[in-house]
């Protein structure tokens, strides 16, 4: 198996328009079959009946672009406790939905992306405007308050996406709920591989000037896909402050993503 830190495939190689086409179509009426359910159905839902649905809808929507998924590790079936990922590109929030449903803490943008912000909202997406220092206080204290009520929330903590060959500097600034809370925080590793060679595969990135369109047709235009999800142990502060255990959580998902 080809290491993470390695060149990944040219990707021109591995377009197949016709295949991809057919992929985008079932895609969008995925997408609308989705935005149909949360309008028309989940009022009358409980929330875990919401969070079943999520995770069924994510693990369809993988199925439509033709990714498999792989997941290894304890995965939390309930809270408190955060879950700290690597960050690759746009699907891994369907992918981790789909191994098991959480809420995601978000940039408030995608709360206006039409279509998606309005899935994004009824998964249980917490914003945050990054920009502003008394929001991400804000967004910290719902977390905590979320984490005592006993869900499971998941971060980002590289703040953006990043190429997979090694991690972005994570922010500890949001770790801080789990230190106030208290609770547990979960590593996790995310990796996409192609199903037939067992190398990392690029198709679904989404960094530097790539567009969100562009990647959506490289990972439609695919051969099939495999994403792994690799959850390691959940562990507690045991009196660390969260730019120690941010550094340290930090080394567990890097073991972990190149599993």
């Amino acid at each position: 198996m080809r290491p993470v830190g390695a060149v990944c495939a040219p990707r021109g190689a591995v377009l197949k328009p016709l295949r991809g086409a057919a992929r985008l179509l079932r895609l969008l009426g995925h997408i609308a079959l989705g935005l149909a359910t949360v309008l028309l159905r989940f009022p009358r839902l409980s929330p875990q009946q919401q969070g079943m649905r999520v995770q069924a809808w994510a693990m369809a929507l993988l199925g439509h672009l033709g990714i498999a998924l792989q997941v290894r590790g304890p995965v939390p079936r309930q809270g408190p406790v955060l879950l700290v990922a690597n960050h690759l590109s746009w699907l891994d929030i369907v992918v981790i939905h789909a191994a098991g449903h959480c809420r995601f803490v978000s940039k408030s943008d995608v709360q206006g992306w039409p279509l998606i912000g309005a899935l994004a909202t009824a998964a249980g997406t917490l914003y945050i405007e990054r920009s502003t220092r008394r929001d991400a206080l804000r967004v910290v204290h719902q977390m905590a308050d979320a984490l005592r009520a006993g869900e499971v929330l998941a971060v980002f903590p590289e703040g953006t996406t990043g190429d997979g060959r090694t991690l972005l500097p994570f922010h500890a600034n949001l770790l801080q709920a789990a230190v106030s809370a208290p609770a547990p925080v979960q590593p996790v590793g995310l990796r996409f591989i192609d199903a037939a060679t067992g190398d990392t595969t690029c198709a679904p990135s989404y960094i530097g000037d790539e567009t969100l369109l562009g990647s959506i047709w490289r990972t439609v235009c695919a051969p099939p896909i495999v994403a792994v999800v690799n959850y390691g142990p959940p562990e507690q502060a045991q009196g660390r402050d969260r730019r120690t255990w941010s550094a340290h959580l930090q080394a567990q998902v890097d073991v972990l993503r190149q599993r």
